[in-house]
């Protein structure tokens, strides 16, 4: 299915009244070209990995879908070119100006704010989020809003990070990097209300919600100087940089030191842990 997208012409179009210098409390912003670049990078990372999961739950043409967080929107065309003509996807973001560029007959694209705002119940087969709800304080009644959206039978696939489980270990793999920045990294988002772990625990949420056929998997894998997972690290510590270094966690020099370690050619690193869970509503 890639390769269909690349070849669909992309405009601008949007839907609604113009949202796109909204404010918001997120970690990471959405707009420009540093959020673009990121975007990016995470589609290269994990989209193949997001398509096999959505796959394995039975997707077919006509049904009704809702991506939350769409992001960058490289999911929500995935899904636009699954469901075909006689399907739908409503696809939302507290900041929707790239899913505004996305040109689909059967692509809503919305504002929405997954923290406080309801979402139309019982419509979908399909909800799907990316690395969202670990951003949330609110994260469980976000949660709780996603699977109210579910008809019966329909079917929720959550991503999210566990940044805590798999650390760099020097003593044991003399080729691992083990970053100052990068927990220095781990305590801004902590003291932002992020929470590092939350993947490892979303089939223990789903299950929680009543929901059945519930499974999991997690993945990780090597970052080395020039991969996605390293440009990716460098674009997100650089927005948090002045925090960091506020914060007194790292100096200036500190900070350089470890950017550039990403570039150099012997940089290994692990990547967190990304945690897939799905479940069926009955």
């Amino acid at each position: 299915m890639n390769h269909k997208l690349n070849e669909l012409n992309m405009k601008t179009t949007l839907t609604g009244k113009d949202r796109t210098a909204i404010p918001t409390e997120y970690v990471f912003a959405n707009a420009g070209d540093r959020a673009k670049t990121q975007f990016l990078e995470l589609s290269r990372l994990y989209d193949a990995q997001t398509i096999r999961h959505i796959e394995q739950r039975g997707i077919d043409e006509g049904w009704s879908c809702l991506e939350v967080g769409g992001g960058g929107g490289s999911i929500a065309s995935w899904l636009c070119v699954r469901v075909g003509a006689t399907g739908r996807v409503l696809a939302t973001d507290i900041d929707p100006r790239f899913l505004h560029t996305l040109s689909f007959p059967n692509l809503e694209a919305r504002h929405h704010d997954i923290r406080s705002e309801p979402l139309p119940a019982h419509e979908f087969d399909l909800v799907h989020a990316r690395l969202v709800l670990t951003h949330l304080p609110e994260r469980e009644s976000a949660l709780e809003r996603m699977v109210a959206a579910l008809k019966p039978g329909g079917w929720i696939v959550i991503e999210e990070m566990d940044d805590l489980t798999l650390l760099p270990d020097p003593a044991v793999y003399p080729g691992e990097v083990s970053l100052k920045v990068k927990g220095a990294f781990q305590q801004v988002l902590n003291a932002r209300g992020v929470d590092l772990r939350y993947g490892r625990s979303m089939p223990q949420k789903l299950r929680a919600h009543g929901l059945q056929n519930i499974g999991a998997e997690a993945t990780a894998s090597i970052w080395k100087a020039g991969s996605a997972g390293a440009r990716l690290v460098k674009f997100s510590c650089e927005e948090l940089r002045e925090a960091i270094i506020g914060a007194g966690h790292l100096s200036q020099a500190e900070f350089e030191a470890d950017m550039a370690r990403l570039a150099e050619r012997d940089f290994l690193m692990p990547s967190p842990m990304l945690w897939t869970a799905w479940g069926q509503l009955p």
